[in-house]
């Protein structure tokens, strides 16, 4: 006992060091991380756009990517309660809570794996077509789309197995894992698309089994650690309490998760009534886009490890600090993100497609899309440091309000008016302003961030 308390006070930095800096230590290897996870689909996109053709490029993203993110974003959302619940007892050091934590999250994720499996195979399709994908991108998006939930089960191992791995403060290994599981995609990208030109199926297949690969790693980890999140295979089982523990603070995520997706939803349907030129057009973008996402999802994933460990062990000033320290640091880094997408990004668009209709839309959306991103930074950050001292509900009720709600009504009453894709974009900063504002006012003066407030025992 006393040799694993040794260990982790040496490895566990997070709540001892210089605050910029551990969050510089914490974010990098996110953000390659996520960077690599987002190639995984940047990569499909490339290689079907280049060699398959504009359809195949809008079925591998457009409504396709919108409902993965709408079913696997909710179980995800679901489990990451499991990553804070673990950041806060590993910074207090209560060992055994922790391992109960872990093995009940491995065993919800391999039960959720199934029903999203069964789910995804059996609904993708009728989602497709009230969503009202082209008549020429629907056969090969249902294709897609039921070989990638027949192997979902490995992304949830990951992105749990991960999750585990960043709650005790480490976010390097997760990062080799997608690097080698990025590399074996793009590698039977190019054998299954290009060489034994399978299509849309190919791009699929190899997903599923990069993804499989990285889930295989990330579990050999968790068996090996001698730290308190050991894995024992034998432990795999859902403990009542903790997973309790894990719904109350997981569901919230999950349901805002579902929220995002929804009124995505809506939105890739307007922009699907717009033709087959304008989705391949969303989907580029939306490669291109991921860089600002990846980005911020980093500082928000740092900020919420930071805070439970910080919570975990007692230390709040040094909560509230932290938070303003990684606020400042994501608004620097959207403006010079920002500045650069809107002058270069432009350039990307040849990598999805030759097709100089596409390549016009695209740049447009991009151009208009960019300067606002400024606008969703409080939103990331402040969520995110709520989700670490497990004060969820609130922010879910803000987010549905201001995101979901709002965008949901613009696209329900306002799009249709005038069916152009300027008025689909609308959506986002108007959104992303009003929820900020929310965000910013309940943190001032009405979060539990503003009460001294420690973990008890349970």
């Amino acid at each position: 006992m006393k040799q694993k308390t040794t260990v982790t006070a040496k490895e566990n930095k997070i709540t001892e060091g210089v605050i910029w800096q551990q969050l510089l230590l914490f974010f990098f290897p996110i953000l390659f991380g996520t960077f690599f996870q987002q190639l995984y689909n940047a990569a499909d996109a490339m290689i079907v756009g280049q060699f398959v053709g504009k359809e195949a490029l809008s079925a591998v993203g457009g409504g396709t990517g919108t409902i993965i993110n709408l079913l696997v974003g909710f179980f995800v959302g679901i489990s990451s309660g499991a990553t804070v619940i673990i950041s806060q007892y590993y910074g207090a050091k209560r060992e055994e809570m922790v391992g109960y934590a872990v093995h009940t999250a491995i065993a919800f994720c391999l039960a959720a794996g199934v029903l999203l499996m069964i789910g995804g195979i059996v609904a993708a399709p009728m989602i497709l077509r009230a969503m009202d994908t082209p008549a020429d991108v629907l056969d090969l998006s249902v294709l897609y789309i039921r070989i990638y939930f027949a192997g979902v089960i490995g992304n949830l191992i990951y992105n749990i197995g991960a999750g585990i791995l960043r709650a005790v403060g480490d976010s390097k290994r997760p990062l080799y894992f997608l690097i080698a599981s990025c590399l074996t995609n793009i590698v039977l990208d190019v054998v299954f698309v290009v060489f034994w030109n399978m299509g849309v199926a190919g791009a699929a297949l190899a997903t599923i089994l990069s993804q499989a690969l990285s889930a295989v790693l990330v579990i050999m980890v968790l068996i090996r650690t001698k730290d308190m999140h050991h894995l024992d295979i034998r432990k795999i089982g859902i403990d009542k309490r903790m997973f309790g523990r894990i719904i109350r603070i997981g569901l919230p995520a999950g349901l805002s998760s579902i929220m995002y997706s929804s009124s995505n939803v809506l939105i890739q349907s307007s922009v699907n009534s717009l033709g087959t030129d304008t989705v391949a057009a969303w989907t580029a973008y939306s490669k291109i886009d991921s860089i600002f996402w990846m980005i911020i999802s980093a500082f928000g994933i740092s900020i919420t490890t930071f805070v439970g460990q910080n919570y975990g062990a007692g230390k709040m000033e040094r909560v509230r600090k932290g938070i303003r320290v990684c606020m400042g640091m994501s608004l620097a880094t959207t403006i010079v993100i920002s500045l650069l997408l809107y002058f270069v990004g432009v350039h990307f668009y040849s990598l999805f497609t030759k097709d100089a209709a596409v390549i016009e839309i695209g740049i447009y959306i991009l151009q208009y899309l960019v300067p606002v991103y400024f606008t969703y930074v409080a939103i990331e950050i402040f969520s995110g440091s709520l989700r670490g001292v497990g004060d969820c509900w609130m922010p879910t009720v803000i987010s549905f309000v201001g995101i979901c709600v709002i965008r949901v009504l613009w696209n329900l009453f306002a799009v249709p008016m005038k069916r152009e894709m300027v008025t689909i974009m609308f959506s986002y900063p108007l959104t992303w302003v009003i929820t900020s504002i929310l965000y910013i006012v309940y943190y001032l003066f009405f979060s539990k961030l503003k009460v001294k407030k420690v973990l008890t025992s349970s």
